[in-house]
């Protein structure tokens, strides 16, 4: 009896053993358990498909009142949002609600979420600049604002986080090591971004150099590299040189600042827009509107009003190459697949992309309170179509406004955002949510929609009321 006992053990230890043996076999790499993935060098969604970033950078830590820009700057085409915040080092602290509130803006716009800490910028140069280190000890402070959100925030640790003194900037590898460690430790699985040293230009090829043994410490292999590209990129073979080595690496890279204009030199925005679009490459143009110190040719729009767009916003969302002409919807929203088709020298100036000194304050004219809406179909399909409305205060600032139409085609409306939208038959009532109802004068957001038709869609003539 106590032979057959230990047979039986016996057997029983074995299939134990060939149970685990096959489980660890079977173990698939560390990863991200959800969100952005990278893979083969590419940026990948949720959905497996691959995301080209097509976007700009919004001020958001220097001028929180302005969340109507994440409407308008998707109304333009773009499919991404670099959000500035601040840890608190160097500007005012970006609190974990009003975080929370950046993603449901960008969320609620269809835009991903690129969130970076500006406060790092050209640590070791400019004296007030805090680490990296201390950068992930704010990330870590809001951490409560980001979990769950891995479909929609990439995390961009520390803005330009060393500025143009050798034996600092030397230390990027292992502090950018450091800092993606700590994240993962503190249970981060988002898509992280790296910036790279020397304001962000890496004229010393510090981040070029040691991109694979930064890559190969992120247990989760998540992330990704971000070059700013200003008066060091102002040739077509410097462009392509650089972009070029991190292709053929397969370690992905975006193109996280430019502009057509710097202190420092005049960058080549042409190549660098139409080699990013060739090869699959993202890019963020930096910025908005509220520039300073200088560099307010950088605006994209003036005074944050979507309607005034300068010539560098003409550029970025209409020229060739474009957010509006390349950008793809992330497929975590509904929107389709997207497809895409020497040495350099250190730079004469230090670029800066810095706040202004003061914020602008404007007092809206007075005026007549009312509204306008203008519709526009962005994009149809056989049985479907994506409809977009841009509301516009009058001379006067408004609180609130409401939009109706009746459609003459049958068209329906299933599902929308930036709104609350009902519908009775042919008429559709869309009325402000709570974040876009305050107008100044002049001022516009938008909102979207996306609706059926059969047959023809022809365009309907909108009504808008102010309150």
């Amino acid at each position: 009896m106590k032979r057959r006992i230990y047979a039986v053990g016996s057997a029983l230890l074995a299939l134990l053993v060939a149970a685990v043996v096959s489980l660890v076999v079977a173990a698939p790499p560390a990863q991200a358990a959800a969100g952005f993935t990278v893979s083969g060098g590419r940026l990948l969604d949720a959905n497996g498909n691959q995301f080209i970033m097509r976007g700009v950078s919004h001020a958001h830590t220097w001028y929180t009142s302005q969340t109507g820009s994440f409407a308008n700057i998707k109304s333009l085409g773009a499919n991404t949002v670099r959000v500035v915040l601040s840890s608190g080092g160097r500007w005012t602290q970006n609190s974990a609600s009003d975080v929370a509130n950046v993603v449901s803006l960008c969320k609620a716009n269809r835009l991903i979420c690129v969130l970076e800490v500006h406060d790092t910028t050209g640590y070791g140069e400019e004296g007030a600049a805090i680490t990296l280190d201390q950068a992930v000890n704010y990330w870590i402070s809001i951490q409560s604002a980001l979990t769950g959100q891995e479909n929609y925030v990439i995390v961009n640790i520390g803005n330009e986080p060393f500025g143009n003194n050798e034996s600092v900037s030397a230390t990027w590898p292992t502090a950018t090591r450091n800092a993606i460690t700590r994240l993962r430790n503190a249970g981060f699985d988002h898509t992280i971004m790296v910036d790279a040293p020397n304001w962000g230009q890496d004229w010393r090829f510090v981040m070029r150099d040691n991109a694979q043994s930064v890559f190969n410490a992120d247990p989760d292999r998540n992330t990704v590299f971000s070059v700013h590209m200003y008066g060091v990129f102002d040739t077509a073979a410097e462009i392509t040189d650089y972009l070029g080595r991190f292709r053929s690496a397969n370690l992905p890279i975006v193109v996280g600042e430019f502009g057509h204009n710097h202190s420092d030199g005049n960058p080549d925005e042409d190549t660098i827009m139409s080699y990013a679009q060739q090869n699959g490459i993202g890019y963020i143009g930096w910025s908005w509107s509220g520039n300073g110190g200088g560099v307010e040719y950088l605006d994209m729009v003036t005074n944050f009003n979507v309607s005034q767009l300068t010539s560098w916003g003409q550029r970025i969302f209409n020229g060739a190459n474009g957010i509006r002409q390349t950008a793809r919807e992330a497929t975590v929203y509904g929107g389709g697949n997207p497809t895409t088709p020497p040495t350099t020298r250190p730079p004469t100036g230090t670029p800066t992309t810095r706040p202004p000194t003061t914020a602008p304050t404007t007092t809206p004219p007075a005026g007549t309170r009312g509204c306008t809406a203008t519709y526009a179909i962005t994009g149809q399909w056989q049985g479907g179509f994506q409809g977009d409305v841009r509301v516009t205060a009058g001379s006067a600032a408004i609180s609130g406004w409401t939009v109706t139409w009746t459609f003459g085609n049958g068209q329906q409306v299933n599902q929308s955002w930036n709104v609350n939208l009902t519908s009775s038959g042919s008429s559709v009532t869309a009325r402000n949510v709570a974040y876009n109802g305050s107008l100044g004068a002049g001022a516009s957001t938008a909102f979207g929609f996306i609706g059926t038709w059969n047959g023809t869609n022809s365009t309907p003539t909108l009504s808008c009321t102010a309150t």
